[in-house]
Order: C-alpha cells, then structure tokens, then sequence
C-alpha cells in the first residue's frame, strides 16, 4: 500500500465544500462553489439561486480559531452598529467557523455575505470621499475596544520584520540595509508620539482598494479583516494613502482624492493633529511589516514574484512616498 506524502498546503475541491456548504448552511441542493483566489487565504465563491457569498478557508497555522472568533466579533459588532462590512453569516447550529480536515491537519472556514458593488483602483474624488466617510464611521465604532489578537507597535512592526526580511533574502543588499536604516528612523518616530492625543481601537490595516466594494457610486462596503487588530486608528488612515499613491503616478490626481479622502473622514469625525504629523510616517512602518509576511508566508501562497526585483519595487514605492512627503531619513 502507498503511504501517503505528507502536505502542507492544499486546494480543497469546490465541489466538496458545495456540499459541505449546503448541509452545514441549509443551502439549496442547487449551490455551487467555485475557487476565486487562492493566496494568504483561500476564497471561494458561493452561488445559490442570485444570492452569491463567500467562503474563506484559512491556511493551516496563519490563523487560530481564537483570532477568528475575534474578527468574527468585530465584524459583528460592525453590522450591527450599522457599519458596511462583508458580515459572517451562522450556519444551521448558530455556529460561525467550520473546522475541515484537510490533508494537512484542520483548517477552519467562515461563510461572509458577499459585499454589494465592486471593486476598482480608479474611482473619483466624490468616492474617495465617501470611503474617507465609511472608514471614519467604522473607526468610530472601534475606538476603544481591543481584540484578543495582535496589538501593533513597534516589536511587530519594525524589529521582528526587519529580521524576518533579512532571513528570508540571506544577505545584505541594498533595499535591506535602507530598510535597516528605515526601521531605526522609524522606531525613534513612533517612541514620540504623544499618545494622549492619538485614537486607538480596533484597526483593519489593509484599507485599500482590494478590499472594498463600490455600489452604484455611493455605497461603500468594507471586507477581508483578517489583519484586523489594535492599534492607532491613523494606521488605517495612511495606509490608504500610501496604496492611493502607488496607483496613482499623476500626483496631482492622487493629492485631489487624497484631500477628498481625508475631507470624507473629518465629516464624520476629526483625526488630531498629533495623528495628522504621524501620517507619513505609520505606512511606512505598516509596509515594512507586510514585506515580512510575505517572506514569512512564502510556502503557503502564490510566491513566484517573491523575489529581489519585488523587494526592489517595494522599496522603491516606499522611497516615492518619502520624497513626495520631503522624508530624509540619512
């Protein structure tokens, strides 16, 4: 008999998870279940009869179901406070996260409603006023209340990345020794802020076009959470900005949705002027962070770009927004 090979990452069959899907959720024999993107998580798309949802199944050991429990509670939260976000939906026993026994041990999977509208990198002033809006309205509902998952600062954002980084790359070159250089500017930065006059609560941290849905050109419907954690509100506020940036090349057009963006939010409520000096500076510790994970999760997702042409390109978007923000940091 051929023993089998151990695995760790696999693609569940959709067509197993339809029907998994459909018993679990009372779904018609009719639903169907297609794969729509498999990278840090794997998503599915599930259609029954118009209505479209869809399933996340977490790659093994990125996620504990505590962690999960936690965004699941937010998102929650979330809905019923008003907010527009992509919702967990309960299955037949009022239970949220179906674990699965996949070939490499269990896997967990949270069904969402599907975010209304759709997704595009070029929207106009008017929208990214109203994203600056629906972002204020979720921040308003997350300050002050903490997750049991990761609290970002410094030891996470910058110290443990910056080795990760290193690690994964084997030796020095010279986008890792500016994002030493970095890291040690940006660890003085952050040491300094004046936290009495700085929001925190619960933060999204990956606020960005990818991940929210535009309805008939004034509904904005937030989803995927799953770096969802604690932090200072602002963390939202800039790396919006810096992902505006880098898909924007006319500056002019990107400073028009940026001044619209930030007029949207300061409708809904103020970002102080303590948060405003921190602004150019939070996205750059945020990327540093999210340039480790992808070495960090590099078995587990679609890595064939992940190499030293994009550390280059990563670094150099950085440096595009520090000289578009007169950063020096030498």
């Amino acid at each position: 008999m051929t023993e089998k090979f151990p695995v760790i990452n696999s693609t569940l069959s959709p067509h197993s998870l339809a029907k998994l899907i459909q018993k679990k959720y009372g779904l018609s024999d009719k639903a169907e279940c297609s794969v729509f993107r498999l990278a840090m998580n794997h998503l599915y798309i599930v259609h029954d009869h118009g209505n479209r949802y869809v399933f996340r199944v977490y790659t093994r050991h990125w996620r504990t179901k505590l962690e999960i429990e936690e965004e699941i509670r937010l998102l929650i939260l979330l809905k019923e406070a008003g907010r527009q976000v992509a919702f967990p939906i309960a299955d037949q026993s009022e239970g949220f996260i179906q674990e699965i026994e996949a070939p490499e041990g269990i896997r967990f999977g949270v069904l969402f409603s599907y975010a209304k509208g759709k997704k595009t990198a070029k929207f106009s002033n008017q929208i990214s006023f109203l994203i600056g809006q629906a972002l204020a309205k979720i921040h308003q509902s997350t300050e002050h209340i903490g997750l049991r998952r990761l609290s970002y600062n410094t030891q996470n954002l910058l110290k443990d990345p910056l080795l990760k980084i290193k690690g994964f790359y084997g030796k020095n070159n010279s986008e890792i020794e500016f994002l030493e250089t970095l890291s040690s500017f940006l660890l003085l930065k952050m040491n300094d802020i004046d936290r009495k006059n700085m929001r925190y609560g619960v933060v999204h941290l990956d606020v960005w076009f990818d991940n929210l849905h535009i309805d008939d050109e004034k509904e904005i419907t937030f989803f995927d959470f799953d770096f969802c954690g604690n932090g200072y509100l602002c963390f939202d506020i800039s790396y919006f900005l810096f992902q505006l940036l880098t898909t924007h090349l006319n500056e002019e057009e990107y400073q028009a949705k940026a001044d619209s963006f930030i007029k949207g939010y300061e409708t809904i409520t103020e970002i102080t002027a303590e948060e405003k000096k921190f602004l150019p500076f939070a996205c750059l510790a945020i990327m540093t962070y999210y340039i480790s994970i992808q070495c960090d999760r590099f078995d587990y997702w679609t890595n064939i770009f992940l190499n030293e042409d994009h550390l280059k390109r990563m670094v150099g978007n950085l440096k595009r927004w520090m000289i578009y923000h007169s950063i020096e940091i030498e």
